[in-house]
């Protein structure tokens, strides 16, 4: 995994020698993201340079090095990612006459790129990858980022200069840009606890979207390709259904994550896994121990609060599949040395709490290892999240109902206490009690009084602020994928189109997001087999029984599984990657958010409204109310604040 930054001086200012050194500026913001080689280069000329830090995977000697220039001069790329079909392409390649200098995938695609052109190249990598191209000839640059998000890429055009890099610390490092807060990117943020891209959280700097080749020529605006569409997957998966049965589904799926797997442990470097004991992560490693001569090496965090802890099913796992296990349990202690470096890591607000494992799992493994297949995705392509089949069916009953009778509800809902539905709570088992019942009740009251569409309901059930312009002084949100209404007719399924949803917005804009910040910060590359394109493309070709049914998601992805590891090892409700921030917000937190929320502090700084901030603090630590995930998102962008904007 690499660094990628650039600059294009397009109205000829610098000199070659300002134009490297500010290129190398920019990479070395990003030295965490490769730290074995620093490198720039440029076209005087044109005024463009390209930086790059290195993290070597493949071929690690110099042939790897770059930014890279092909075989014919014309072609010069600056890359972060992996392609797991090189040899393949590689041998194609070399059929046509043409001979490589070493063996690492950078060559093939940017000999790809020369012979093919750009365009026809990209659609035909199979992999992750952010990276910008630039054509001498023709003096056009190409950005491009992979088709789910796996890798970042950010942009900013202004005052005749274009720069670009994959993380934001890398424009800041250009001088003549200034960063200004966005007010409307921070009202979406304070919904979502992220940034949706194409917006971050500084005006007029961009995310590249997924999927996406930006191609900028000179003298010209941007031009956008999109060479990879959710939206087609969709259709063409709905369209064509797999008609075999459910054994037939089960082994193509079993072929398809074994190539996507066997694909990714290719590395000329010690290679791991994360091992949570779930569904998803125990199919990448089981799927790795089989194709693998050793031991896999895995790693898991663990919690002291048994509701919040899976080490021991992950040992379990291991123990079963013979893996080389490693495994971490986490104390506030641990959280309290993480918190001060989020801001550092995570360079736009990001207030998923599951950051801080994210990290300390990524820590713990990069002590022995410098890749590591993730897991993650397996809920987005096969139905996996607990809120998919609770909101399918609270929406059949809100659709259903009259709006005058949801409003009656929604009154009724809100005349008792959130503490009160929790006591009565308590008569439902265990196991099927959503967790902090009483504000869950009180956040259906808000659904059942809001908009009476799917995906606007939805919205309403993924928000951490639900208003958020009561939350803030300034601001307004932009519409997004979870205001469109049309989305209704491209995925009519219900969960099908939450799946779709959060495949478009959550998962590159959380997950992925969360995932490479904390896996680059230590210098670790994080590969995930289950977001390979085409197992994407199959997972939508499947009938919805077959993803969800009875209340529970991935089924033919348990199905799989099930030839690997007993289904009493994996068979148990889920508790996904998170830890207990609201007990340490009342404890071992609590100086550290007073100092963030202070009422003085608050109404100095004039972004978000005192009097509501300081009513739900005091609510959180009184245990009247369990707001840690409204309060978490303003925590995260109060430190964010102080150490980007101060």
């Amino acid at each position: 995994m690499c660094g990628v930054t650039g600059l294009w001086d397009r109205c000829g200012r610098r000199s070659p020698d300002e134009l490297a050194a500010t290129a190398k500026s920019m990479a070395n913001a990003v030295a965490h993201r490769g730290p074995d080689g620093c490198a720039a280069w440029t076209d005087s000329e044109a005024g463009l340079a390209l930086g790059h830090r290195r993290l070597s995977i493949i071929d690690l000697s110099p042939a790897g090095a770059q930014p890279m220039v092909s075989s014919s001069g014309r072609f010069v790329i600056a890359y972060n990612g992996e392609v797991y079909n090189a040899d393949e392409l590689r041998c194609e390649l070399s059929a046509s006459g043409l001979s490589f200098r070493g063996h690492s995938d950078t060559e093939v695609i940017l000999e790809a790129a020369a012979a093919w052109g750009v365009e026809a190249a990209i659609p035909r990598l199979i992999g992750m990858f952010a990276m910008a191209l630039w054509d001498r000839h023709e003096r056009t640059l190409y950005l491009v980022r992979d088709r789910l998000g796996i890798k970042p890429m950010y942009w900013a055009e202004f005052d005749g200069y274009f720069i670009f890099g994959s993380e934001l610390r890398a424009l800041r490092a250009e001088d003549s840009w200034s960063a200004n807060l966005d007010l409307t990117s921070l009202a979406s943020y304070i919904r979502f606890g992220y940034v949706p891209a194409p917006r971050t959280i500084y005006t007029g700097v961009h995310k590249l979207e997924p999927g996406t080749i930006l191609k900028l020529r000179c003298g010209q605006r941007p031009n956008f390709v999109r060479y990879w569409s959710l939206e087609d997957v969709a259709r063409q998966g709905q369209g064509a259904r797999f008609s075999g049965t459910e054994e037939e589904a089960t082994e193509a799926l079993d072929e398809l994550l074994r190539d996507a797997v066997k694909r990714r442990m290719i590395a000329d470097v010690p290679l791991g896994a994360f091992l949570s004991g779930g569904i998803d992560s125990s199919t990448v490693v089981a799927m790795m121990q089989v194709q693998s001569p050793r031991p896999v090496r895995t790693y898991s965090i663990g919690f002291r609060e048994a509701e919040y802890n899976e080490g021991q099913h992950a040992a379990t796992v291991a123990k079963h599949l013979g893996t080389e296990h490693t495994e971490l349990y986490v104390s506030p202690r641990h959280a309290l040395d993480v918190i001060p470096q989020l801001a550092e890591m995570y360079d736009e607000p990001f207030a998923d709490s599951s950051q801080i494992p994210t990290y300390l799992v990524s820590k713990l493994t990069r002590q022995h290892v410098t890749v590591a297949l993730s897991g993650d995705g397996g809920d987005e392509l096969f139905g996996g999240y607990r809120r998919y089949f609770r909101q399918s069916g609270l929406w059949q009953a809100i659709d259903a109902t009259p709006q005058p009778l949801r409003t009656m509800t929604a009154s009724g809902l809100r005349a008792l206490s959130p503490a009160t539905w929790s006591a009565l709570g308590g008569l439902i088992p265990k196991r099927q009690r959503p967790e902090q019942f009483g504000d869950k009740m009180h956040k259906l009251a808000d659904v059942l009084a809001g908009e009476p569409e799917a995906s606007a309901f939805y919205r309403q059930v993924v928000s951490l602020w639900v208003d958020p312009g009561s939350v803030l002084t300034h601001g307004e949100e932009v519409s997004g994928p979870l205001e469109d209404p049309t989305i209704r007719n491209i995925v009519p399924d219900f969960i099908e189109r939450m799946q779709y949803l959060d495949t478009l917005t959550y998962l590159p804009d959380d997950i992925l997001t969360k995932v490479d910040r904390a896996s680059m910060a230590v210098s670790l590359e994080a590969r995930v087999p289950l977001l390979d394109h085409r197992v994407v493309a199959f997972s939508w070709s499947l009938p919805p029984s077959m993803k969800a049914g009875n209340g529970s998601g991935k089924r033919i992805l348990r199905r799989v599984l099930d030839g690997y590891v007993p289904q009493h090892l994996i068979d148990r409700p889920k508790k996904g990657f998170t830890m207990p921030v609201q007990d340490w917000l009342r404890n071992e937190l609590r100086d550290w958010a007073e100092n963030l929320l202070s009422e003085r502090r608050l109404s100095a700084e004039g972004i978000f409204e005192p009097t509501l901030i300081r009513r739900r603090w005091r609510e959180h630590i009184a245990r009247t109310r369990d707001w840690h995930g409204p309060l978490w998102a303003v925590l995260m962008f109060q430190a964010w604040k102080e150490r980007w904007l101060a």
